[in-house]
């Protein structure tokens, strides 16, 4: 007999060292342990953490990149010989996977799925770098190594600077010419180290090593390349509010006939390239700088000549990897308004190959075998038809049984289509469906259809909200519905608010059901918006008198009453009150209390007239309506909840905004809100613009960004195509209407502190205001809040005012000047750099006026002063005008005197002398002088020879003219007199009180000479030998003590010379030694502590 063997259960120790260890691993991580333990770091953490919180704030601005974004400008720049036009055919090389000979105008490539890039090479010109400084997105910077920063690079950054400053990368070439490891890196090191200071802390510099090929290293351009494809670029202030083209291509396409008979008369000239920035639409008024302002004559998008890839893939094919250069021959196509060409290269023609013949071959026809599209092509160049007639003469055949069908036989009848409705921005579905047609009129099942929109014409609305209660449907079983019907019971589940249900609807649910058509029953089966779910738990509610008489009014057959203005009135009401109450978050079952009261709010409204009411009855609702008040102040305030977080969910502000307007209860600030609003806008705008016909949109908000634009431009300058260079960008700037006008513009103004010289004011000035470059002529003045007082000098590192004539900008536009842009100096160009102020045309500038005159006759308080005015009428104009001695004595002008001509009577509130200068302080207004060149560079065959007005001293050099002087402002010797004043006599009386140290020692003069005076010395021939050598031996001995002084110096400084060498001996050998020291005792102690770890 088998026994079953029991054994004992395990049971878990809850006690002991191995319990407890197992207790120490479930508990985890002591909080304490990562808390602050000191609370003054807790608040500096915090504040640190604020702070860089702060630090990332910057004014929102709108980004408008449209879904397909313009290729991004890189532009190339840097000074000559280095390594720009090699690394741009490294670039492309990468991209495109094609090698470049020459670079000629804009390369555009297809970089990634999302992304290309239009590369552009910037000259050594300064015109050039000013306009590429407008419209690139990224500036990739070379700076050859071995030389360092050239004075180019650090003048392109300062017009950087003024223009927006887009995103800058610097690329360090030539440094395989460094042959020692440690200079180059100290190089690298200091030329970082000076990049940031310009640019900011930690901005990106790349190291090219050398050249393989022709080439940059593929991985070090590979590197490049994707900080290329991931920098972000955030738009600039200029760029979002001007559209813009940078032209990749230009053609000519005027009447040759006038040409051959004018070669000098205006073109007519199409410009071809991306649209990038705001919107464009035909008449815009555009500027080429160089060329001058231009209007659009007509404007029109072409195919996309670099098109991103179609199928969306993990990576691109290597026929997806596309580049564009019609100026550099490159990219086989050229896309124009009516047609395609193809760029065939060498001489293709059909005397050159012969069209073979499969049934025709002769030995003279088969020397040269072509291809198949050289056939293909040369069969298109056969054809006797065009492809209009060969369309009209064809026909197919659909059916075998069916007869052929052709372009005639085919009836277009445009008016048979149905007109769009325009959806609103809430994304209600207003669309008519096709099936609606069969069955009953379509008007009542648009009605009753809950997928469809208001039918009321409520599109321009905010928010369409449903009329009845059959528009939006409200069910719990919205996860049972079909799929057809799942997004409108979300949308339904989000409005259930705000349904009004029909009285009809309630009573006569079931009649109501059957007048809808088979399709839309069918739909609506699993989900009826006119039924509540019944709860039999509450059924025993409905017993009480309230019930009975909530439910009254809704089962008499009386008349209405005129609802429409009490309708009006009580939604007036309704939305007074909501405005001014809060709201709070309501519960689920506080949904079903809405709907109630809106039913009962509806049915009140719906009350029958009183000649057929009993009194018993007007008693009952009055009572009832009192108790419905209160009820629907509350419901009011819950649907304007409602309504207000559907408003904020479908906004995507993720936000529940209170009355206040302050942040959310979320935490939100007011940055993240400014930036929701403008994504918010952007979206209502492509939302009410999205079903619209290309066309459509092209005529109402003009051509976006990113289209490939063909812009056609009359009256050009003939010398802009005669002397067109690819190498120079040409660029279309948008002009709002505001900059299409001239006049006064006040700005504000610095001297470059690297420029050598001060500005003076009537120099002409290079401006680089907008789009524009032109020369002008400044006045420098300074505000002291009194006067706008004229400086005939810029002050030294200071900003100052100025006044000049141009073209009128927006406030706070910056720009910087230049003296010439033909001349190439070793000297830094950009002498000023500044913003605009306003541009209101009022100019108030006045310089001082100093008259000076001398008194010639002088009474007690009074003087008449002459040599100030040349009349009395000039007397009379100034007359009560404040005058002022040097020595600071205050008068006025009063009447004018008889002769000399130009006297006057003056009174001064002191007596003044007759060698006293008066002097009168005026005024006098300065009008700035009204001169605008523009800058027309691309007008001729030489570029960098641009000459405008020349400066001053340029004119005085050039005509060997000395500076003018006026004959007051030289410097003259200074003749005084010597007075002599009278000896200070001491009275008697004050001497005898004074003490003996001040008592004047006067001593009398003696009347007779005295014996000593009268005695004469003569020395005997003796003694006049002894006095000589006496003097000889004096004589010897100062110019022993001399010489024995200038050898003590010359010995005291070769002393010291040898101690300081001495000197620096030994401080090298203690440095020496010390250092040894030192480097014994660390390898010591490192030994040691080696020692100490492997114990």
């Amino acid at each position: 007999m088998e026994l079953n063997q029991a054994n004992k259960a395990h049971r878990t120790s809850k006690a002991g060292a191995s319990a407890k260890k197992k207790k120490i691993h479930q508990k985890g991580n002591n909080p304490k342990a990562f808390a602050m333990q000191s609370g003054t770091r807790a608040s500096k953490m915090a504040s640190r953490k604020l702070e860089k919180q702060e630090k990332k704030y910057h004014v929102p601005l709108v980004d408008r990149t449209p879904k397909i974004p313009p290729p991004v400008i890189v532009a190339v720049v840097g000074p000559p010989k280095t390594g720009k036009t090699t690394l741009i055919k490294s670039l492309i090389r990468r991209y495109a996977k094609h090698t470049l000979n020459e670079i000629k105008g804009p390369v555009t490539v297809v970089s990634s799925k999302k992304q290309r890039i239009t590369f552009i090479e910037a000259p050594n010109d300064m015109n050039a770098l000013i306009d590429i400084a407008k419209i690139a997105d990224l500036v990739l910077l070379t700076i050859d190594a071995s030389f360092g920063f050239e004075m180019e690079t650090f003048e392109f950054l300062n017009i950087l600077q003024t223009h927006g400053f887009p995103r800058v990368m610097g690329v360090l070439t030539f440094l395989d010419k460094f042959r020692d490891s440690k200079r180059l890196s100290n190089t690298k090191k200091r030329l970082k180290h000076r990049f940031w200071s310009e640019i900011y802390q930690g901005a990106k510099l790349f190291y090219l090593s050398g050249v393989i090929n022709d080439r940059y290293p593929d991985q070090e351009i590979l590197n490049l390349s994707r900080f290329i494809s991931v920098m972000k670029f955030r738009p600039l202030i200029w760029h979002n509010s001007h559209p813009y083209v940078l032209s990749d291509r230009i053609e000519d396409i005027s009447d040759r006939e006038k040409i051959t008979a004018n070669p000098k008369s205006d073109r007519t000239v199409t410009f071809y390239g991306y649209l990038r920035g705001t919107n464009i639409k035909p008449g815009f008024q555009v500027h080429i700088p160089g060329a001058g302002d231009f209007s659009i004559s007509e404007i029109e998008s072409l195919a996309d000549p670099c098109p991103f890839p179609s199928a969306q893939k993990k990576r691109l094919d290597e026929k997806q990897k596309l580049i564009y250069a019609p100026m550099s021959d490159v990219g086989g196509l050229i896309f124009d308004k009516d047609a395609v060409y193809i760029n065939v290269p060498g001489n293709f023609s059909q005397n050159a190959k012969t069209l073979q013949d499969p049934d025709t071959e002769s030995p003279q026809t088969n020397k040269i075998e072509l291809g198949q599209g050289e056939r293909m092509v040369m069969q298109l160049q056969n054809t006797d038809f065009i492809v209009p007639d060969q369309l009209t003469k064809s026909d197919i055949k659909l059916f075998s049984s069916s007869d052929p069908v052709n372009i005639n036989s085919l009836n277009l009848n445009e008016n048979n289509d149905t007109q769009r409705v325009r959806r609103p921005y809430n994304g209600v579905n207003s669309s008519i469906s096709d099936d609606l047609s069969d069955g009953e009129d379509s008007s009542s099942s648009i009605d009753s259809d809950p997928t469809l929109g208001s039918s009321d014409g409520s599109d321009d609305e905010g928010i369409a909200y449903a009329d009845t209660d059959s528009e939006y449907s409200f069910s719990s079983d919205d996860e049972q519905s079909g799929p057809s019907m799942s997004s409108d019971s979300r949308f339904a589940d989000s409005f259930s608010f705000n349904r009004r249900i029909s009285l009809m609807d309630l009573t006569n649910s079931k009649n109501s059901k059957n007048t809808k058509s088979d399709s839309i029953k069918e739909d609506l089966e699993c989900e009826d918006s006119c039924r509540y779910s019944i709860k039999y738990e509450n059924l025993d509610n409905w017993l009480t008198q309230d019930a009975f008489n909530s439910l009254k009014s809704k089962f008499l057959s009386t008349a209405f009453e005129d609802s429409t203005t009490k309708q009006e009135q009580e939604e007036d009401e309704y939305e007074s009150e909501t405005e001014e109450n809060d709201y709070s978050e309501p519960s689920s079952e506080s949904l079903d209390k809405i709907l109630d009261g809106k039913n009962r709010k509806k049915n009140s409204k719906t009350k029958s007239s009183p000649s057929n009411q009993s009194p018993e009855e007007s008693a009952d609702e009055n009572s009832g309506d009192n108790e419905e008040e209160e009820e629907d102040s509350e419901l009011a305030k819950k649907k304007e909840m409602l309504k207000r977080r559907f408003d904020a969910q479908y906004d995507n502000k993720g936000i529940n905004p209170d009355d206040s307007g302050n942040e959310s209860a979320e935490g939100e600030d007011l940055y993240t809100l400014q930036k929701a609003e403008y994504q918010r806008q952007l979206d209502l705008n492509e939302a009410e613009f999205s079903n619209d016909s290309p066309e459509i949109r092209e005529k109402v908000e003009g051509f976006l960004p990113g289209q490939y634009v063909r812009i056609k431009v009359e009256n050009v300058p003939c010398e802009l195509v005669e002397f067109f260079n690819p190498n120079y960008p040409i660029i279309l700037g948008g002009l709002l209407p505001s900059e299409t006008k001239f006049g006064f513009v006040n700005v504000r103004i610095k001297r470059h502190r690297w420029f050598a010289k001060i500005l003076k004011t009537g120099n002409p000035l290079i401006f680089s205001l907008g789009w524009r470059r032109f020369q002008t002529i400044p006045t420098f003045a300074l505000y002291d809040r009194i006067k706008t007082r004229m400086l005939k000098y810029t002050p030294e590192h200071m900003h100052c005012l100025a006044t000049f004539y141009g073209p009128i900008s927006a406030a706070n536009t910056g720009f910087c000047c230049v003296q010439t842009v033909s001349k190439v100096s070793t000297n830094f160009r950009i002498c000023a750099t500044g913003v605009v102020l306003d541009n209101n045309q009022s100019t108030e500038i006045v310089k001082k006026l100093k008259l000076v005159g001398v008194p010639f006759k002088i009474h007690k308080n009074s003087a008449y002063i002459k040599n100030m005015f040349n009349s009395p009428l000039e007397v009379a104009r100034f007359e009560g005008a404040q005058i002022r001695t040097v020595s600071g004595i205050r008068g006025q002008v009063k009447k004018a005197y008889k002769s000399p001509p130009g006297a006057f009577r003056a009174t001064f509130e002191d007596k003044i002398l007759m060698s006293d200068i008066v002097f009168l302080r005026a005024w006098y207004t300065i009008k700035p002088k009204k001169f605008y060149n523009p800058v027309t560079s691309l007008l001729l065959s030489d570029k960098n020879q641009w000459q405008g007005m020349r400066q001053i001293v340029e004119i005085r050099r050039d005509m060997g003219i000395k500076v003018p002087t006026s004959y007051n402002s030289h410097y003259k010797p200074i003749s005084r007199e010597q007075r002599r004043f009278n000896k200070l006599t001491v009275p008697k009386s004050l001497q005898a009180q004074l003490p003996y140290k001040s008592k004047p020692k006067m001593d009398k003069k003696q009347k007779k000479q005295s014996y000593l005076d009268k005695r004469a010395v003569v020395l005997e021939p003796h003694e006049k030998k002894i006095a000589s050598l006496i003097n000889e031996l004096n004589l010897i001995n100062r110019e022993k003590s001399v010489k024995r002084k200038m050898k003590d110096i010359e010995q005291r400084t070769k002393l010291l010379k040898k101690h300081e060498q001495e000197n620096q001996i030994s401080e090298n050998k203690v440095k020496k030694l010390r250092k040894e020291y030192f480097k014994k005792q660390g390898l010591a102690a490192a030994n040691a502590a080696e020692k100490k770890k492997g114990r």
